[in-house]
């Protein structure tokens, strides 16, 4: 199966990976994605072994003719399509393309369901709500947390530190216990996010915590608010509150299932580049009170 993209990316395709591992028991049933997920590819129950794979750029590390059956799970392109014809199946699970069987590629779907449709086509039924992870052996470090997620992959996706900052002193306020996460190369935007917010120190996070430990945190927490990220997708995964800024990715594709669970853009402004230097409209737009009503809105 491969699906050779980021922690959102991994996480939508949960049920679809679900209804393959059910469908086939018997076989081993391999993941072809970046390594540094493999905590997370674990919590999925669904998947024997990580193949390190980051990209499409690289042939899989696997000889020809090895595999039964190669799962495009990466999306409709010809290189994700070519990587699975290297392998030399005896089966080709994806869209209808040329050499290959399958649904059609509708352009407009919520990722979750077109994975889960795409194997349910090939007898392998998968339902596309089925997205929880196991949550992690260890415990969180800091149990009914709200979590203010200020990193992001792309510059597009940057909701402006004094609004997360904010948002993160309101929440104090209203007697939430605030932690600021995000990545090694977010650690700046939390540290000022922190600051703005007259929180201590010690609320960062960000560059300090592993995936798995991420997960867990996600896990035990009260609250998650974030932008588009693997932050949202993992508080989709354990069901927890979460309020979520959208920018250049819509909701209706990309966004949480039914849930205590609220995506907040801008549409009407949307730019929909994900690789641009700015953030993007619809998410500018989206301010801090519309952020906090959504908060004081779910069930806490």
């Amino acid at each position: 199966m491969l699906r050779a993209l980021k922690i959102g990316d991994l996480l939508v395709a949960v049920p679809a990976l679900r209804g393959i591992r059910r469908a086939r028991p018997d076989a081993r049933v391999v993941l072809a994605t970046p390594a540094w997920l493999e905590p997370l590819v674990e919590l999925t129950d669904a998947v024997d072994a990580l193949l390190p794979a980051d990209g499409l750029d690289e042939p899989l590390a696997v000889a020809p003719g090895r595999v039964e059956t190669a799962v495009d799970l990466h999306g409709f392109g010809p290189e994700s399509r070519a990587l699975c014809e290297a392998l030399q199946p005896r089966h080709l699970v994806g869209f209808r393309a040329p050499g290959w069987v399958g649904p059609e590629w509708r352009p407009d779907e919520h990722e979750r369901v077109r994975w889960a449709s795409m194997v349910s086509w090939h007898q392998m039924p998968a339902d596309p709500d089925d997205l929880r992870l196991r949550v992690p052996e260890q415990a969180s470090t800091h149990p009914g947390c709200a979590v203010v997620h200020v990193g992001a992959a792309y510059a597009s996706r940057e909701w402006p530190v004094e609004r997360f900052a904010a948002v993160a002193a309101a929440l104090t306020a209203d007697g939430h216990r605030v932690v600021v996460t995000g990545g090694a190369a977010d650690r700046e935007r939390a540290e000022r996010t922190a600051a703005l917010a007259g929180l201590p120190a010690a609320a960062v996070l960000a560059g300090r915590t592993g995936l798995a430990a991420f997960a867990a945190l996600v896990a035990g927490a009260a609250l998650v608010v974030t932008a588009d990220t693997g932050a949202g997708h993992l508080a989709s995964a354990y069901g927890r509150p979460s309020v979520v800024v959208f920018g250049p990715a819509p909701p209706e594709h990309w966004g949480p299932p039914p849930g205590p669970h609220v995506a907040l853009t801008h549409a009407e402004l949307r730019r929909g580049d994900p690789f641009v230097a700015e953030p993007d409209p619809a998410l500018l737009a989206v301010t801090v009170e519309e952020v906090l009503a959504a908060v004081r809105g779910l069930p806490l």
